[in-house]
């Protein structure tokens, strides 16, 4: 081992990674900089011959390109069989095609990912927060053994976004990330209207309670079955390649990672296929070569007020719970400080003013055609919401990079003036309270009202939430509260979403109900639901001891989560609780239930 690492075993202990030789940052040739910094290690001279006849078999054309071309990786998380990751292999290409025209060597590889459409409701989802962390394991895994220079990362769905991110950090070579893109809008011939992921869900809660059936209000066709209508959704819900299309997990982090600066402009609304978004795979090449010639680095960008910038954005766009955990577990791999506190910083003085789904209307190809992100970013900067001065990966400013990009037009209707939101503060509240005083996250964007008091109904699992609604056990009348524990990051395993269960409950109407989980919840979902408490169930938090019938208070307006049980009787309860036995004791996710921190800290895995 390099003995400056050696050296690291006597220093006190604090995150710390592995030191490579590298050039100094300041080397140059003729007057200009070396962008080998890292490649030369093994490139140079004769120190590392088997490394050199590796990289000759791999496509290093000659000797001049061995020792003085920089290696740029271009990491795809790519794989077949989803929508939002099926193209970024293509993508990647071209990627690879302009950087080896700037005379740059391109080492195109992939990582893993998980549908967490495909997954929602089964075992299976129990993979998917865990992926993040393979995700960041595997670039910074490759980036670092085999020497790159710089990274160019293609994600696509949920979590793919902040696991690149957090690579990023960890490796600290100059980094792009470019967002595989939006889908399409589906639409349902037999609905007659446009559809998207969330509509497969919340239909199916209406077909469970056979309240599934075509308009009657348009004149239009009402002989088919609820099963046609099913299909009909199934078979035009997501028309082609591209991240799911509302304010969902996937374009959320997109757009709070473009607001950081790490993004070229627009990357986060630039549709999937669209030519623009092949443009900007083209330009990558130029940004890459910015960013190594300037010495910008991923930590440089990933700075407090570009998390600030990320959470205006979130609150202001009406964005996914899941953000919390992600831009807390990306903060960390940078070190920097960023807490629940500071989202209810944040939400306290953003407006929501986006009319997106899963709580609107619109999508987010609807927003690309109006002027996409940097036009909501110009309007955010204006108002003095959105710090423009936050260099990014151009070079440039943020708000030099917008300032080509159009004003929202007059007569647009996704986007509602800041003098006239949808809600005067964020949608995004941090909950405490003696069922959650480790914090909570709730989705709240006013319209389900602000405060809701109901009677507790338990469920160990959320699988047998999901069998009561398809016996539609879950009834209506008196206001419950859902209580579905044992589903965070150690107990699930794997902090699974929960839509299924959220969106079967909007499907079916049920407007009597609140869900609370320490679990997570899909970005699609909405409606009163209650996230991420912490502690957990499985480690004796306090969700474990609520009863059938306890009476719950989730009130957004004092951000308080409360069960009407006092301390005596809790810890009477506390006291003949025992923790339930692990259901996986091998395998990933068994070492994921082993590392993984709780939610209000990022749900990370590598904070010992």
């Amino acid at each position: 081992m390099d003995p400056s690492n050696l050296e690291k075993q006597r220093l006190p202990e604090e995150p710390r990674f592995l030191d490579f030789p590298h050039l100094p940052d300041n080397a140059t040739r003729d007057g200009k900089p070396l962008l080998n910094k890292y490649s030369s290690t093994i490139t140079k001279g004769h120190d590392f011959p088997g490394a050199q006849a590796m990289l000759y078999a791999a496509g290093v054309p000659n000797v001049e390109a061995m020792k003085n071309s920089p290696h740029v990786g271009i990491a795809s998380v790519w794989w077949e069989g989803n929508p939002c990751n099926m193209h970024l292999l293509d993508l990647g290409k071209i990627v690879k095609e302009s950087v080896e025209k700037q005379g740059m060597l391109a080492w195109q590889y992939n990582t893993i990912g998980v549908s967490d459409a495909i997954t929602m409701g089964g075992e299976g989802m129990r993979f998917s927060l865990q992926s993040r962390e393979i995700i960041a394991d595997s670039i910074e895994t490759v980036t670092c053994a085999q020497h790159h220079d710089a990274c160019i990362t293609l994600p696509g769905c949920d979590k793919n976004m902040p696991g690149c991110v957090m690579a990023m950090a960890r490796h600290n070579r100059p980094s792009i990330m470019i967002y595989g893109g939006t889908t399409a809008v589906g639409y349902s011939n037999l609905l007659r209207k446009p559809i998207n992921i969330s509509t497969c869900y919340e239909a199916h809660g209406a077909y469970l309670y056979n309240t599934l059936a075509q308009p009657t209000s348009d004149g239009g066709d009402t002989s088919k079955t609820k099963d046609e209508i099913m299909t009909d959704i199934e078979q035009h819900a997501c028309p082609g390649a591209g991240a799911c299309g509302g304010m969902y997990t996937a374009n959320t982090m997109a757009t709070a990672i473009e607001s950081m600066g790490l993004t070229l402009p627009g990357s986060s609304s630039t549709p999937a296929t669209s030519p623009a978004k092949m443009r900007e795979c083209s330009k990558a090449a130029d940004a890459i070569r910015t960013c190594m010639e300037r010495n910008i680095k991923p930590r440089d960008l990933l700075t407090k007020r570009a998390f600030e910038n990320a959470m205006v954005m979130t609150m202001a766009l009406g964005g996914s719970t899941n953000s919390v955990v992600h831009l807390l577990a990306m903060a960390a791999s940078a070190d920097v400080p960023l807490s629940l506190a500071d989202f209810q910083r944040v939400s306290d003085k953003t407006p929501f003013i986006a009319d997106l789904a899963p709580s609107g209307k619109h999508y987010m190809a609807d927003l690309y055609a109006v002027g996409g992100v940097p036009s909501v970013q110009k309007l955010l900067v204006a108002a003095g919401l959105l710090d423009g001065d936050i260099p990014t990966v151009t070079g440039k400013t943020l708000a030099q990079n917008i300032e080509a990009f159009p004003s929202l037009p007059p007569d647009q209707a996704i986007i509602h003036p800041l003098a006239r939101p949808i809600k005067a503060t964020g949608h995004l509240q941090i909950l405490r309270g003696n069922l959650a005083p480790g914090g909570a996250v709730a989705k709240i964007t006013g319209k389900e009202g602000v405060r809701f008091v109901g009677a507790a109904r338990v469920f160990d699992k959320e699988t047998q939430l999901d069998a009561a609604l398809s016996r539609g056990a879950i009834a209506r009348g008196a206001n419950l509260v859902l209580v579905v524990r044992y589903e965070g990051p150690k107990g699930g395993p794997g902090m699974p979403e929960q839509l299924k269960a959220s969106a079967a409950i909007m499907g079916a109407r049920l407007t009597n109900v609140a869900l609370v989980t320490d679990g997570r919840y899909s970005g699609a979902s909405h409606g009163f639901i209650v996230g991420h408490v912490v502690p957990e169930a499985a480690i004796g938090g306090p969700i474990a001891l609520v009863r059938d019938g306890d009476v719950i208070t989730i009130d957004a307006e004092s951000n308080q989560l409360h069960m009407d049980v006092g301390a005596e009787e809790l810890a009477r309860r506390m006291a003949a609780w025992s923790p339930p036995r692990k259901t996986v004791t091998r395998g990933v996710l068994a070492k994921y239930a082993h590392l993984v921190g709780d939610a209000s800290h990022g749900a990370l895995t590598d904070q010992f």
